[in-house]
């Protein structure tokens, strides 16, 4: 009786062998697309310094006298956790804002609907806005 449960034991010692020796049910590489929800980089210490979201639409918070849109939002944020460089996209447009160290500089892009605008805003209250 020993010899058939070393002799069990062995063939199944092999057939795992086996198993994990075919590389096709075991793929080394990363996988082709990342899917979730949301996306966040952090850094050394934990910070977020990176994300991407998907903001719902928010009925609770008007915009432009209608419901905030569903939004898709990439930040990119620094050591001190302020979001540099925004870049967001809704069903009615895109927007990029690059800010500058001084607050409120900034440069702002906008094309929502059938209208393009460009912002410009230093530190010292200056601002010029161009549209076509």
């Amino acid at each position: 009786m020993g010899s058939h449960l070393l002799a069990v034991l062995t063939a199944l010692n092999l057939g795992l062998l086996g198993y994990q020796s075919i590389p096709a049910l075991h793929p080394t590489g990363p996988p082709d697309v990342l899917r979730g929800r949301g996306l966040e980089i952090v850094d050394d210490r934990g910070k977020v310094r990176a994300s991407i979201t998907l903001h719902a639409e928010d009925s609770t918070v008007m915009w432009k006298g209608k419901p905030y849109p569903e939004t898709v939002l990439l930040r990119l944020i620094t050591s001190a956790g302020r979001p540099n460089v925004k870049l967001g996209a809704g069903e009615n447009g895109s927007g990029l804002l690059i800010a500058g160290k001084s607050d409120p500089t900034y440069v702002q892009v906008l094309a929502e609907g059938g209208k393009t605008t460009v912002r410009l805003k230093d530190k010292d209250g200056g601002e010029r806005v161009i549209q076509p």
